[in-house]
């Protein structure tokens, strides 16, 4: 099935179509996924809903009167529902995508971007229930799986997963290595100065600039 397009423009967009691979390409490597934390959300969100309308319906068949003194109550349960829906989004599930585990061993991973900036960032959370848990953080562009008509290709995506989240490599091992060539290709063909060779790149421009002052300095007009 091919991926919608979408706008290179929109960074919601980018993180929302990537944050909705990312579940599918790992339960389809027989991840476990939890729904826990989507169905407390979910609860917590449709029983304020049902309080609402139910008290609308009450008042609107009863009159005001009738149901002030429960309406008052409604009211307060509406606004702690909310309440415990904004934490629970915002102090319990911060940003998190995937919650799940493999073979014992637990994993949650959190997306987030920065304003302005079009780069994925993660924030992996895995290990052994019982044990601390390894925390990694990851960041990479989106054009490593958009291509410039706003598709989302979905290989070069897996096989950074693969390659930077370790229980996935163990996973997916022919995803990890094709992804682990790609990259020491990537970093043969643009090397990064190191600050040795930037030092003897500026080095001689440092003399030459000297020499000249040095040489403007003596010169005198004849």
């Amino acid at each position: 099935m091919s991926t919608p397009k979408i706008s290179v423009y929109s960074l919601s967009d980018l993180k929302n179509t990537t944050d909705d691979a990312l579940p599918n390409y790992l339960t389809s490597l027989k991840f476990q996924q939890s729904h826990f934390l989507a169905d407390v959300r979910l609860a917590l969100g449709y029983s304020a809903v049902v309080i609402a309308g139910v008290t609308f319906y009450a008042d609107y068949k009863l009159g005001w009167d009738a149901t002030k003194y429960w309406t008052f109550w409604a009211v307060v349960a509406y606004f702690i529902l909310n309440g415990a829906l904004t934490y629970w989004i915002w102090g319990v599930e911060k940003g998190k995508i995937f919650t799940g585990e493999i073979n014992d061993t637990l994993i949650s991973i959190a997306s987030s971007v920065t304003k302005h900036k079009p780069v994925y960032n993660l924030q992996v959370r895995y290990g052994k229930a019982g044990k601390q848990l390894q925390v990694l953080k990851l960041s990479a562009p989106f054009t490593l799986w958009f291509d410039s008509d706003g598709y989302f290709v979905a290989t070069p995506f897996q096989q950074w997963l693969a390659t930077e989240i370790p229980i996935v490599g163990e996973a997916d091992p022919l995803k990890a290595d094709k992804g682990a060539a790609k990259k020491e290709q990537d970093q043969a063909t643009n090397p990064q100065p190191t600050k040795g060779s930037e030092d003897l790149i500026k080095a001689p421009i440092d003399g030459a600039s000297s020499s000249g002052a040095r040489s403007r300095k003596t010169k005198k007009p004849t």
